[in-house]
């Protein structure tokens, strides 16, 4: 009976200690986690966010990237920091694939972390070294069919959501093609630039100043529809390509048991931020579109995310 006694008054001081914490959040610098290199897309739109949101918190948040394992390194540190809301970890959709590529994981995102604040998503753009003599996807795939085993392809890692566009495309298409894996974007196109492979999902962020400069070709887009700024490069049912699309999405999120006060306030103060017209002309420039959803419905993205994975992993095969 006293250690029942005991056990509930160490709860209610919890709570309470909890819920004072929550009212005064934050007080001090907040540390983001990043599971990617810089200059990925998984950088520079969290980046982009987390300066403004930072500046309504009256708190500086200190960005860290800690690239590997699909992104999975990164989001173990988070998992594990404690659940004061000065953890904070951006990441992708890359997290939500991690599951069917690392069965071994020593957390599960789906229970493991709160979802915070959905960002957006965007295309991936199939870009190819300009040196190629592809002008269209329909080019690339004829070449790829007709000398098997050329063909090889870059990613940021294995799971991760550019490496998914191409996998998928892959799939839809009919063609082999050999995986290079990079720790940042910035490396995957640095080769191709250098024609020292032959495409890349890009993310449209980081694809879209290239493009503009004539650095490299775009051949097609990972999205069911058309994207504003590459009106003239198809999608993949345009190209005849079925179960093809895409898409990869930004957002943020803390250890699970964060409290709740604390989750709304980051939510609420990243809501002012995007529904900012000037943020969202930013976002819209890196071709980044809104995808408004509260944490519980983020948290249900996720999950349905995790599980579509999963299904797509067994399908293509793909592995560590």
């Amino acid at each position: 009976m006293r250690r029942s006694i005991r056990a509930l008054c160490l709860l209610a001081t919890l709570g309470a200690t909890l819920a004072v914490h929550a009212q005064s959040w934050p007080t001090h610098l907040i540390k983001a986690k990043i599971p990617f290199g810089a200059g990925s897309a998984t950088d520079v739109v969290p980046r982009l966010v987390l300066d403004r949101v930072s500046a309504e918190l009256g708190q500086p948040i200190v960005v860290e990237n800690r690239p590997g394992a699909g992104g999975t390194l990164g989001t173990a540190q988070v998992v594990k920091a404690e659940p004061d809301g000065y953890s904070i970890l951006a990441h992708s959709s890359a997290l939500a694939i991690a599951p069917a590529i690392f069965p071994d994981l020593s957390f599960d995102a789906t229970k493991d972390l709160a979802s915070v604040l959905m960002i957006g998503s965007s295309a991936n753009v199939m870009v190819v070294p300009v040196s190629r003599p592809w002008q269209t996807v329909q080019d690339f795939i004829a070449d790829a069919k007709a000398k098997p085993g050329s063909i090889s392809f870059g990613s940021v890692g294995v799971g991760s959501a550019v490496h998914i566009s191409a996998e998928k495309f892959l799939l839809a298409a009919g063609v082999k093609a050999t995986h290079v894996t990079y720790r940042a974007g910035s490396e995957v196109l640095t080769d191709i630039l250098g024609g020292r492979i032959d495409f890349y999902f890009a993310p449209l962020a980081i694809a879209l100043p290239l493009i503009r400069e004539h650095q490299v070709r775009p051949l097609l887009v990972s999205t069911a529809k058309r994207v504003a700024d590459l009106p003239d490069v198809p999608t993949p049912a345009e190209a005849g390509l079925h179960d093809a699309e895409s898409a990869i999405w930004f957002g943020v999120f803390m250890p699970a048991a964060t409290p709740r006060d604390v989750i709304a306030k980051f939510h609420d103060a990243g809501i002012r931020v995007l529904n900012d017209p000037a943020m969202q002309a930013s976002l819209r420039r890196l071709g980044v579109e809104p995808l408004p959803m509260t944490p519980a419905q983020m948290d249900d993205f996720v999950r349905q995310e995790t599980a579509s994975s999963l299904e797509l992993i067994k399908v293509a095969g793909i592995q560590q």
